[in-house]
């Protein structure tokens, strides 16, 4: 069964462990408020609901991309990352959460899309056009914020003026997260393109440490963000066809053909091994293509007690 392969509890004691945080993916030990150890699983997540199966290299496909775009970005923003001593795990700095995540669009696709089709005009206090298409590239990209919820609730859509009338983020501070935001987005778009990629939109989170905000959590990862095929992308517009995605959102797709949203009441399909691997490879290819190197799959037998050594190996440091 492939879905053995794949990892979707860690249950770790380490030393100095002060707290743990399961996540819909990450599991998250705070190590004597100093460090953060994040294993990445191979849990996927899709309308805020984990599915039953784990996906094989899943984690380390999620990792490695966020690793190495924290890398690629340092210079705009200081980031929690202090090293990734196994291919499932980032080890980094504690910082305080912002209770908001900063989400910045580039094209009306996605659950913006489906807003948009409703007849709505406006996303998150941020007004848009009417005549627009789905898939069609914004004029500018637009930041469409959303709370951050405790595990298991939908994270709701909120505009800037809420956020600071409600004092969730402070004036000075928003200005920052704001500014931060449309710079990663950028150079995410640029790496992307290099690629032959288009990053189409994406999420970002910040926190804090010692008065100063850092980007935490993962970056332009298929989990945060959406890619198009840069290749054929007008084509496919002028045309009205749908484009060719990289990203979860054909995860889904699939499951909304087979009737689950995450709503009351509904039942989740059953996930065959063909459908599982079938993800694992789109995680697989996406990877390639945004770092354009060969993925290079890390040994699945034993994969605990590996991850494990290599958190107690840098611990001992």
């Amino acid at each position: 069964m492939i879905h053995n392969l794949a990892i979707t509890e860690t249950g770790f004691h380490l030393p100095g462990q002060k707290s743990f945080y399961k996540g819909k993916v990450r599991d998250v030990y705070n190590i004597d408020d100093k460090y953060l150890v994040m294993v990445v699983s191979d849990r996927i997540s899709a309308f805020d609901v984990v599915l039953p199966k784990g996906i094989p290299y899943k984690g380390q496909v999620l990792n490695q991309i966020a690793a190495k775009f924290m890398d690629a970005t340092a210079d705009i923003v200081r980031n929690w990352k202090i090293s990734s001593p196994d291919p499932m795990v980032t080890i980094g700095h504690v910082c305080q959460p912002f209770p908001v995540e900063m989400i910045i669009r580039g094209y009306l696709t996605g659950s913006s899309w489906r807003t948009y089709k409703e007849g709505k005009r406006e996303i998150c206090g941020v007004k848009i056009p009417d005549g627009i298409k789905e898939h069609e590239r914004f004029p500018h990209p637009i930041i469409t914020p959303t709370t951050k919820t405790e595990q298991g609730k939908h994270d709701e859509d909120i505009s800037k003026e809420e956020i600071l009338r409600q004092g969730l983020v402070s004036p000075h501070d928003y200005l920052l997260l704001e500014k931060y935001t449309q710079q990663l987005f950028e150079r995410g778009t640029q790496i992307a393109k290099e690629k032959g990629l288009i990053l189409v939109d994406t999420k970002y989170e910040f926190g804090k440490k010692d008065g100063e905000i850092y980007l935490i959590d993962e970056i332009h990862t298929p989990d945060s963000s959406r890619y198009f095929y840069l290749e054929g992308y007008e084509e496919r517009q002028s045309k009205g066809e749908q484009q060719r995605q990289l990203s979860k959102e054909f995860v889904r797709e699939w499951l909304m053909a087979n009737g689950f949203q995450g709503k009351e009441g509904q039942a989740l399909p059953e996930l065959t091994d063909d459908f599982v691997t079938g993800i694992s490879e789109r995680y697989i290819e996406l990877y390639e293509r945004i770092t354009g190197e060969k993925f290079v799959k890390a040994t699945t037998t034993e994969v605990r007690p590996r991850i494990e050594q290599n958190i107690l190996n840098f611990l001992k440091k």
